[in-house]
């Protein structure tokens, strides 16, 4: 005779799919390439969840940053002046140069779908530094490799 629990999830299980998902969605996102499972998973246990609506401005040029965010779902548009707009979808990660000076925004990101956002905040990510010194040599080499690209794309 069935107990009526089958519907019932042990939140040990569901919180361990939910971890097993955010390290999977780190792991396709480019800042992070090269993490090793370890580093994702630590990764992971420092970013916070959230939902953001249609038309909600998630940055702001010119305001200080201090987090990064990774797309789980929806869409969102970059618009920097003289640029055109980007999209930013699932696995996309945008705000990341906030992660190491905490200066200004270059860009506005607006979401044009209710989103759902990995946030990691710079007190977070500076904790992981300090706790996994390989990730900062993981990250820069991205960065450097982000900045070498730009460098070569014409502005228009």
């Amino acid at each position: 005779m069935p107990s009526g629990r089958r519907g019932c999830q042990n939140p040990h299980v569901a919180l361990r799919r939910r971890k097993n998902q955010k390290v999977e969605l780190l792991r396709g996102v480019r800042l992070f390439a090269g993490c090793s499972d370890r580093e994702l998973q630590r990764i992971a246990s420092l970013t916070d969840e959230i939902e953001a609506p249609e038309g909600k401005v998630l940055i702001e040029r010119g305001e200080p940053g201090r987090e990064c965010f990774v797309v789980v779902d929806g869409r969102a548009r970059a618009t920097m002046p003289g640029m055109k707009a980007i999209r930013l979808e699932a696995g996309t990660c945008f705000g990341e140069m906030s992660l190491l000076d905490q200066g200004l925004r270059s860009a506005t990101v607006t979401a044009e779908t209710e989103m759902t956002l990995l946030v990691l905040d710079s007190r977070s990510f500076s904790s992981l530094i300090s706790d996994v010194p390989s990730v900062a040599r993981k990250v820069m080499r991205t960065l450097a490799e982000r900045l070498r690209e730009a460098e070569r794309e014409p502005t228009h």
